[in-house]
C-alpha cells in the first residue's frame, strides 16, 4: 500500500532563524506589525510504499534522520495519511 507521509521540519526555537526574521522585518515594512514572529520552515511530503502504516513511518523516520533533518540544527514531525 501506498501511504502519503508528511514530514514538517522546523529550525530549533533555541535557534536564530534568519529568513523568519527577514520575512517579519518586510511585514512589518508592509504595515503588517501585528506579527510578533515568523519562524520558517519545511514540509516535505513523501510516497512511501509500505505494507504497513508503521513500516511507512520508520521508514520516514529514517530518511528523515539520515537526509531531511539536520538534528543539531532542527526538530521535525511526522505525520501520515
Amino acid at each position: 500500500m501506498t501511504y502519503s507521509v508528511h514530514i514538517n521540519i522546523m529550525p530549533l526555537k533555541e535557534l536564530l532563524d534568519p529568513q523568519g526574521k527577514a520575512v517579519l522585518g518586510g511585514l512589518n515594512n508592509l504595515g503588517l506589525g501585528s506579527v510578533e514572529d515568523v519562524r520558517i520552515g519545511k514540509h516535505i511530503t513523501l510516497q512511501v510504499d509500505a505494507a504497513s502504516k508503521e513500516e511507512a513511518g520508520k521508514i520516514a523516520e529514517e530518511a528523515t534522520k539520515k537526509l531531511l533533518a539536520n538534528a543539531v540544527m532542527e526538530s521535525y514531525e511526522i505525520s501520515i495519511d
